[in-house]
């Protein structure tokens, strides 16, 4: 059995814990947006109660709503140059 250095040990540890901080950013803004801040008595989507939502709790709900679109920008780039981008160049010809 390999035993890997503490370095590989440290880097792969660091690794997990920024995928799982990205994870965690979007289920926490997803919460956010569907079941925190919404009109009463509304579940889900808003759909023509986005015309009846006061001012400040929309923007408050499309602010959440970004958050979780950066946090899936960067997972989505962090894994695509650190997982993605090497598996690819290792399997080219």
């Amino acid at each position: 059995m390999r035993t890997r250095s503490p370095k590989a040990v440290f880097l792969a540890a660091l690794h997990w814990i920024i995928i799982a901080n990205f994870v965690f950013e979007m289920v926490y803004a997803g919460y956010m947006v569907f079941s925190v801040i919404k009109p009463e008595g509304h579940q889900g989507p808003l759909w023509a109660a986005a015309k009846t939502m006061p001012f400040e709790m929309m923007v408050t709900r499309r602010l959440y709503a970004i958050e979780f679109w950066i946090a899936t920008a960067g997972l989505a780039l962090y894994l695509a140059l650190t997982v993605i981008g090497p598996w690819r160049r290792r399997e080219a010809p």
